[in-house]
């Protein structure tokens, strides 16, 4: 008996547990909705977009043999990037790429050498920057949610250094502001960075860091006069580091139904529904045989 009751109690604990249902539907007050609404997945559309990005740079050069320097300091960097936003594989939503145009600096400005007191200088100059038009090619990485995204990019460019400026006591006027005979006007290198950005559809605003380092000496390599030349391998490679703000127009839609799902989804339903109602004759036409 008294199992029994044991029993009876542990079975009437585990009906109560059960959601209530009502089958008649007289006492709706009663009834449990058990239905579980799927939480909506934020997905990333294959956009594309257009900005503007500005800031400054700091500049500086690998130098063989190594030379005393410090960052040179040159505001007015700015670019155009068209990006497009991808999926790979067809459904990974972080991938993209970017191609655009910039107008940047590359520099160096040496100081003198604590320890020997001296103070290197080309051609005179103590300091000197170039004013650098490029291309960059790259491949984007960005992770988004509703209004803020995450993004690292990386990838070649080719640029063409348009002048340059050389400073210095010792610097004659015909150089100041013109290239020698072994100066090397074309550019190229590789370049890649990261950053973040505000989205208010269809705005985006960007912060971004840059890290660029050229593969193209500035002058040909040990071509440059110096006692030292006999003894290195001499080599100048400009080393820059872009800082900028950006403002970018989503050209088409970051998220939600572009109009050609719309359209597919149209499509299919009425595809859909054709088939439906061949199905339904064929069912007809069997059931009447």
């Amino acid at each position: 008996m008294r199992k029994l009751l044991i029993s009876i109690l542990l079975g009437l604990s585990f009906v109560s547990l059960l959601p209530a249902q009502d089958p008649s539907g007289l006492f709706p007050e009663l009834s449990v909705d058990t239905t579980f609404r799927e939480k909506q997945e934020f997905l990333v559309n294959d956009y594309f977009s257009v900005g503007f990005n500005y800031g400054v740079s700091l500049s500086r050069m690998s130098f063989n043999p190594s030379v005393s320097q410090t960052w040179r300091y040159s505001p007015g960097y700015a670019s155009v990037l068209f990006t497009q936003h991808l999926k790979l594989f067809g459904y990974m939503p972080y991938f993209g790429f970017q191609v655009g145009f910039a107008y940047g600096h590359e520099g160096y400005k040496f100081k003198m050498n604590d320890e020997t007191g001296y103070m290197h200088h080309i051609e005179g100059a103590e300091e000197a920057y170039y004013n650098v038009v490029e291309m960059p090619v790259m491949t984007y990485f960005h992770y988004d949610i509703d209004h803020f995204k995450v993004e690292v990019n990386a990838g070649p460019y080719v640029g063409y250094r348009r002048s340059i400026t050389r400073i210095g006591d010792a610097v004659k006027d015909s150089l100041a502001h013109s290239f020698k005979y072994n100066d090397l006007r074309w550019d190229y290198g590789l370049q890649g960075g990261m950053g973040f950005a505000l989205v208010f559809e269809p705005l985006e605003f960007h912060i971004n860091a840059l890290v660029r380092y050229s593969w193209s000496s500035i002058y040909e390599p040990n071509s440059s006069d110096s006692r030292y030349r006999e003894y290195y391998y001499r080599f100048a490679y400009p080393f820059d580091v872009n800082v900028t703000a950006g403002v970018y127009l989503q050209l088409t839609r970051r998220s939600g139904k572009t109009n050609r799902m719309l359209k597919k989804e149209a499509r299919e339903a009425v595809e859909q529904r054709y088939r439906d109602m061949k199905e339904n004759e064929n069912a007809s036409s069997q059931y009447r045989r």
